[in-house]
């Protein structure tokens, strides 16, 4: 018997969790390499930071985007949705999550230098790895309500200064899986709390006879705004189906076939959404 490529193996298991509707479970082990933020974690950072987060970014910029384009052929659509946000208007980013470096897509998108990204809380590594992550603009996520509290104020913060926050709206990462998956409320929560719209971005690629990602496209898709004078959780509610809605139809229209998942193999499954 032929052994499976990792890939293959992967891709496996998001066939099962497809055909069980679990699209925001995590089947890759996070390792133990990482800690909880406390109520002493540095959001916002000090002078010393800054310098670190100046460092970082610009090596980034400067090595990692030229290999991207190289490897993965990376190129931007919609480059006038970003314009016609504004560069002095903040807002949460909705991007798939699809890889390892898909951080580094959204801020070869919106600006390298503007854009962060909130993460779950293993993604604070300890060691080298760490540090250069949360100097990449890393906002980790955290069960300590103080430390939730100061990523809020330094989220509102960012988002008044024009920044771009990424929040990973499906939750968990799925590797090379193409179709866009649903998106969770907490995303459109902060986006009301601090009104601000939501810039939806939708990556899509080729794949080698291996399942590796080519020909990579970024598709920055047009910013969702709702009416204020409405109640938070209907506001909410406008902006999710809106960008579901954008990447549902970024998606048909970049590989040319509708959005269809594997049968609901769930007991009880509604035959209305098979």
């Amino acid at each position: 018997m032929k052994k499976r490529t990792k890939q293959e193996r992967r891709e496996k298991i998001q066939e099962v969790l497809e055909g069980y509707r679990r699209f925001d479970y995590d089947y890759i082990p996070f390792g133990t390499h990482w800690k909880n933020p406390d109520e002493t974690y540095r959001y916002r950072g000090n002078a010393a930071d800054h310098v670190a987060t100046g460092f970082w970014r610009t090596v980034t910029f400067l090595l990692a985007y030229p290999a991207m384009r190289l490897l993965y052929g990376v190129k931007i659509t919609g480059k006038e949705n970003l314009r016609a946000l504004g560069k002095k208007q903040g807002a949460i980013c909705v991007c798939n999550h699809f890889s390892l470096l898909d951080t580094l897509f959204v801020r070869l998108a919106v600006g390298h230098y503007r854009s962060f990204h909130t993460m779950a809380p293993q993604n604070n590594k300890t060691g080298l790895g760490g540090h250069i992550i949360r100097h990449g603009g890393m906002l980790p996520f955290s069960p300590n309500l103080s430390a939730m509290r100061n990523l809020n104020a330094e989220m509102g913060r960012l988002l008044q200064k024009g920044k771009i926050v990424n929040i990973y709206s499906e939750q968990a990462m799925w590797i090379n899986y193409r179709k866009p998956r649903p998106m969770k409320d907490g995303v459109f929560f902060y986006a009301a709390k601090h009104s601000v719209p939501v810039l939806p971005i939708f990556c899509t690629f080729e794949k080698t006879a291996r399942g590796r990602m080519k020909k990579l496209r970024i598709h920055i898709l047009p910013a969702v705004w709702t009416d204020e004078t409405l109640p938070k959780k209907q506001r909410m509610a406008e902006m999710r189906r809106a960008a579901e809605g954008a990447w549902k139809e970024c998606y048909e229209r970049a590989y040319g076939i509708p959005l269809e998942y594997l049968p609901d193999r769930r007991k009880n499954a509604p035959k209305a959404r098979q």
